[in-house]
């Protein structure tokens, strides 16, 4: 007769997260979304980096294509009152207004709340450790990837 063992099942694996990184406007200050994007690559994300001088609408074209669960901005130009919100209406105009949208660069506090209002889920300023922007990727997007698919009726 067989062995039997009482080993619990191994979880399923984890779906990588796909980050879509990019430098909108004219900025061109890439060497902190180089930074993010190599260090969310070497945590086990799958990330996309579009280079510089991206347009919202080319950004909103690429996550939806990519199918990326979030985008990272990075804006040191200044325009981020203007970048955010465009990048964000291109998004649900393309039908991928759930991606969510994060983003670094240098945003005065008042700005910061605003964005926080008109739906950017989170700001990293410059000097923000790598290990926390990983941990709010865990915090924030694992869940609602991992739970895709996953009826809560």
């Amino acid at each position: 007769m067989p062995e039997t063992t009482n080993a619990p099942a191994a979880a399923p694996p984890k779906r990588k997260i796909r980050i879509l990184v990019a430098k909108p406007g004219l900025d061109g200050h890439d060497r902190g979304a180089k930074v993010v994007a190599r260090a969310l690559a070497d945590a086990g994300y799958e990330v996309i980096y579009t280079g510089l001088h991206q347009t919202p609408e080319m950004i909103a074209a690429a996550a939806a294509q990519e199918s990326v669960d979030a985008v990272g901005l990075s804006i040191m130009s200044g325009a981020h009152m203007t970048l955010f919100p465009a990048v964000l209406d291109a998004l649900r105009a393309r039908g991928a207004g759930d991606v969510v949208v994060f983003g670094g660069g240098i945003v005065p506090g008042d700005d910061l709340e605003a964005l926080l209002k008109l739906g950017v889920a989170a700001i990293f300023t410059p000097g923000t450790p790598m290990k926390d922007i990983v941990a709010w990727i865990e915090r924030e997007l694992r869940p609602r990837v991992d739970n895709e698919g996953v009826s809560t009726s």
